[in-house]
């Protein structure tokens, strides 16, 4: 054997991979924590189990714009409690604590979550050059070999005397690490950036820029923008879908509209229509 052909030993250790550097605190924190900002701190952790369950627990000593991240989620969770994982540092998995108060009355605090969705993909599209669509109520679709797969997800949950939005997204995951064959990445989706530290920022400062418009027009999804352009986004409108519901019920229709209430509204085969407001939505192919 020459010189050329030996190789290094890869170093061991679950924080050793030169393709995932971590994220670097500091330098977040200098472009983010702003003395006019909405982010008031920023905090990495290598590994917790969830989260959204670490920033609740502190939600009531802490001021809105408190945002915690982690390298690493074992216990991450989803709509309907499923399980979020995925390899330490293949992604962003953080959440941050969003305080409305009186500015914004809470039966239009669950347009929240649409409102991250709207942010994330948003900044996804500007940010990491791949199209982003939105499917009710809260997951993040990209193109994959012409199929459409997940490659986000977002959970508001109340928590003290606001909500906690955690955001979940696949950035670099090759097909062999997704937890399921429905799954994406931002790589496997030719993203043009990686880089979870300027993609952190663009989903951030776009979040900032959408509940400052919500917060302006008094939680008003027509007055802010939101609801017209949640529905631009949206991939599910449109689509014929079951709708499955608490309780075991199901609806089958077309997806015509998000409602003011953030609520997906369809239409069934016998012309009514029917609002639902929580549950899990399935895209259906024709002949479903």
């Amino acid at each position: 054997m020459t010189s050329s052909d030996a190789s290094t030993p890869a170093p061991s250790g679950r924080w050793s991979s030169l393709d995932r550097p971590p994220l670097v605190p500091s330098s977040l924190r200098r472009s983010l924590v702003t003395p006019a900002g909405l982010w008031t701190s920023l905090e990495v952790v290598e590994s917790t189990g969830s989260t959204n369950t670490d920033l609740a627990a502190r939600a009531a000593e802490l001021p809105e714009g408190a945002v915690l991240l982690a390298e690493e989620q074992t216990s991450g969770r989803g709509r309907l409690d499923r399980s979020w994982t995925a390899p330490a540092r293949s992604g962003l998995f953080f959440s941050v604590l969003l305080k409305p108060g009186d500015r914004v009355p809470v039966e239009r605090w669950g347009w929240l979550t649409l409102l991250a969705g709207v942010a994330t993909a948003t900044a996804l599209s500007r940010a990491a050059g791949v199209d982003t669509a939105l499917k009710w109520p809260n997951d993040l679709l990209v193109t994959i070999g012409g199929h459409e797969r997940k490659t986000g997800g977002i959970l508001a949950e109340l928590a003290a005397d606001g909500v906690v939005l955690g955001i979940g997204l696949n950035v670099s995951l090759t097909e062999e690490e997704l937890p399921v064959p429905a799954a994406g990445s931002l790589a496997l989706a030719q993203a043009a950036v990686t880089d979870r530290d300027p993609l952190l920022k663009a989903v951030l400062r776009s979040l900032e820029d959408w509940y400052g418009r919500w917060l302006r027009a008094g939680g008003d999804p027509s007055e802010s923008g939101l609801q017209e352009t949640y529905a631009a986004g949206c991939a599910t409108l449109g689509r014929h879908v079951r709708a499955e519901l608490p309780g075991g019920r199901e609806l089958t229709g077309t997806a015509e509209a998000v409602d003011a209430e953030g609520r997906l509204v369809v239409r069934t085969a016998d012309g009514e229509r029917e609002a639902v407001g929580a549950g899990d939505v399935v895209h259906l192919r024709a002949g479903q």
